[in-house]
């Protein structure tokens, strides 16, 4: 094909400078990192998921109904053919179809499902995250039921925001469109999704979105941008899109080449990310010294500043200028302490649940055997054995209050950035309020609203810049800290406990669930580590950032 320029449904939601090193000639020539083995678990995933789905929908829709199932392993042209096949057969249900490439239009993509509707045919996608929360009025269907037009509001569910799986079906819907195979009525697109109970049905022409637009006007907003910047790479005219770090930098395979100019030009994107550094380019900041020379008592943003402080931003770029993790933001660094201290840290997959709830216990004796204590449930997510797991765990921590009050004795627990355990707290009681020992939604919001509940993360939000980023395996070292597992994060957690409870066919593996517990340990070692950090020694450590 040459240079010709065509573009995936993803193309819309990546950064648009990874877009256009996707379609320069120039990054044929150079290595890209391996594969990210989480990335390709996740890929896994995904497959299997969908497999499952599609084993439910044959069994569900009987042996009349007519389904052309395309396996994603054979070469492209085999696929296109079936797929063209299936349309002129009329089929009802089309499984891993690929559209033909459009060479006018420059899209190209293929498709979960293709369900066969009036005049056409609509789109569906089988996804592995969460389509809906608690709530009313989703439209939905059972997931069985594959037919649009019986689609009507849900009174438990809502849909939860999703942008780009919409705007996946807008993409395919322009395709359709393009070959004359799209259902004639209002552009309608279904997701299944990880708790594959219902099909959550969008109107890609009702104004949801930003504005008043719907999800086709933002889709083709954004592909005519994306397809001027990849046309502009493959040509070799001059670039509309240069590198700027972004969230989606962490696991961008282009990284590597983008940090290199980045670093080398000092951008200012390097403290300050998304829009601001857009904006502050435009203005004639466009490096990290640009932005540390500026005064943060008497200099204004110059233009609408979104992220933070303004003086906050120019103090990180003096920070990051002298090397430093991290600068006080206040004169005085405070942390709130208690007699009973309790240091917690979650382990979840996915979305599939929680089964780790590890403590560290410490302070002020209270016939309790201090130190490390987890409870776990190895039985593969999900599995109602979590609520066994979570209902041990309330029932000690909440032994652990009883006894610290009538002891007459302060308590507080700690846990670094709350949004994670707080989201499985209230998720294991929607989930599990019937069994025995899972507390009410009324006491798990009451403990959460306390001030014995500390966020470790918003303590060093509100008192440090961080130029190197606030989670706890950067923050913590500066403290002193370091883990044992020379691999320990979030992502390596994930193939351990696939290996830990045996989800891909092998025995469970005893050695990766000690691993799993070592990291957690760890975690929560590392939180108590830099609380007593911020109480002892961070105010002689760490530089005033005014003293910059």
């Amino acid at each position: 094909m040459g240079n010709e320029v065509l573009l995936d449904a993803g193309a819309v939601s990546r950064c648009r400078r990874r877009v256009h090193l996707e379609h320069d000639p120039a990054m044929r020539e150079v290595p890209l990192p391996p594969p990210d083995p989480t990335a390709q678990q996740r890929i896994d995933d995904a497959t299997a998921h969908r497999e499952e789905i599609l084993r439910r929908l044959v069994e569900a829709t009987g042996p009349d109904a007519t389904w052309a199932r395309i396996a994603r392993d054979r070469p492209a042209a085999e696929r296109v053919r079936l797929t063209e096949q299936a349309f002129a057969d009329g089929v009802q249900y089309i499984w891993g179809g690929l559209l033909p490439a459009d060479s006018i239009e420059h899209r190209r993509g293929g498709v979960d499902l293709l369900v066969r509707a009036g005049t056409g045919y609509v789109p569906v996608l089988v996804v592995r995250h969460r389509i809906t929360d608690r709530g009313s009025g989703a439209p939905t269907t059972v997931m069985t039921d594959l037919d649009p037009a019986h689609r009507g509001p849900d009174d438990a569910r809502k849909v939860r925001s999703q942008p780009r799986d919409q705007l996946r079906l807008a993409h395919l819907r322009r395709m359709l469109q393009t070959h004359g195979r799209a259902e004639a009525g209002r552009a309608m697109g279904g997701v299944i999704g990880l708790d594959a109970d219902v099909v959550v049905w969008h109107d890609l022409t009702a104004g949801t979105w930003p504005g008043g637009r719907s999800a086709m006007n933002e889709y083709d907003a954004r592909f005519a941008d994306r397809l001027a910047v990849a046309t502009a790479a493959a040509t070799g005219d001059e670039p509309l899109a240069m590198p700027s770090r972004v969230l989606e930098c962490r696991r961008c395979p282009y990284w590597p080449t983008c940090e290199v100019l980045l670093t080398e030009t000092r951008d200012v994107s390097l403290v300050v990310r998304g829009e601001d550094a857009t904006e502050l380019r435009k203005a004639g900041v466009s490096t990290v010294d640009n932005l540390a020379a500026l005064d943060p008592v008497d200099d204004a943003p110059p233009m609408n500043w979104t992220g933070g402080t303004f003086a906050d931003a120019i103090m990180l770029a003096r920070a990051w200028l002298a090397d430093l993790t991290m600068v006080r933001r206040t004169p005085e660094v405070e942390v709130a302490r208690a007699d009973v201290e309790v240091d917690v840290d979650m382990e979840s997959f996915g979305d599939a649940g929680a089964y780790l709830w590890g403590t560290l216990l410490s302070g002020a004796d209270i016939g309790l055997p201090r130190g490390y204590r987890a409870f776990a449930t190895w039985d593969p997510l999900p599995t109602t054995d979590e609520a066994r797991s979570f209902a041990e765990f309330w029932a000690w921590f909440t032994d652990v209050r009883e006894r610290t009050l009538a002891a007459g004795l302060t308590f507080r627990a700690y846990c670094y950035n709350a949004l994670a355990e707080n989201r499985w707290l209230f998720g294991s009681v929607e989930r599990f309020g019937d069994h025995p020992g899972v507390p009410s939604r009324k006491a798990v919001q009451s403990f959460v609203d306390s001030d014995e509940w500390v966020d470790l993360f918003r303590s060093v939000t509100d008192q440090f810049l961080c130029s190197r980023g606030k989670g706890l395996k950067v923050v913590a070292p500066v403290a002193g800290f370091t883990w044992r597992d020379p691999e320990a994060g979030g992502e390596a957690s994930m193939r351990w406990y696939r290996d830990a409870v045996g989800m891909d066919g092998e025995l469970p593996d005893d050695a990766q669930r000690e691993r799993l517990l070592r990291y957690n340990e760890d975690d929560v070692l590392a939180t108590k580590a830099l609380r007593e950090w911020m109480s002892d020694r961070a105010q002689a450590e760490v530089p005033y950032m005014l003293d910059l």
